[in-house]
């Protein structure tokens, strides 16, 4: 029963359809964002009807870039990705096993979307804010959390741009 659930909370289920592989706060920002500049073009050339279809069809379309941006980061293969890599890494210590540093691996690839345009160190003083709040910090202190945070938001970033490059 145990890798029934985790099977499936690893298949990144819509919470209203329960398909696998959804991304709902990637595609939302993307609607919410291609909505506003669509909106925003339309109103220019159309005035408010005009402001309004551009909404609404910017946010379908930003929708789809959105999930397709979220669609990049796949929990379970960045986690299986960290755990075959880690010990490669320079801040790697014998002393720490994996599990210590998997969530700030996590929080790097989760925090990249949340502060998209931003680089690493423009976000650092929020970032660290919210690693200490969130109480990892007991097992991680932030100066040891932030090189792997810091690996994980990289390499989403990396993703995002190699995918950018692809359209």
């Amino acid at each position: 029963m145990t890798e029934q659930k985790s099977t499936e909370r690893n298949a990144n289920r819509d919470p209203i359809t329960g398909a696998p592989g959804a991304h709902p706060v990637g595609t939302g920002i993307g609607a919410a964002a291609a909505g506003a500049a669509a909106g925003a073009a339309g109103g220019a050339l159309g005035g408010p009807v005009g402001a309004a279809v551009g909404a609404v069809v910017g946010g379908v379309a930003g929708g789809l870039a959105g999930h397709a941006a979220a669609e990049a980061i796949d929990p379970t293969a960045e986690d299986a990705y960290w755990r075959d890599n880690y010990a490669k890494r320079p801040y790697f210590s014998k002393e720490v096993p994996y599990d210590t540093y998997s969530p700030a691996y996590k929080y790097g690839w989760e925090s990249r979307g949340r502060h998209a345009g931003r680089s690493f160190d423009e976000a650092e003083s929020e970032l660290r804010a919210g690693w200490e709040k969130s109480g990892h910090s007991a097992g991680l202190p932030w100066d040891k959390a932030k090189p792997a945070t810091r690996d994980a938001w990289g390499r989403v970033e990396n993703a995002a741009r190699a995918q950018k490059k692809a359209f």
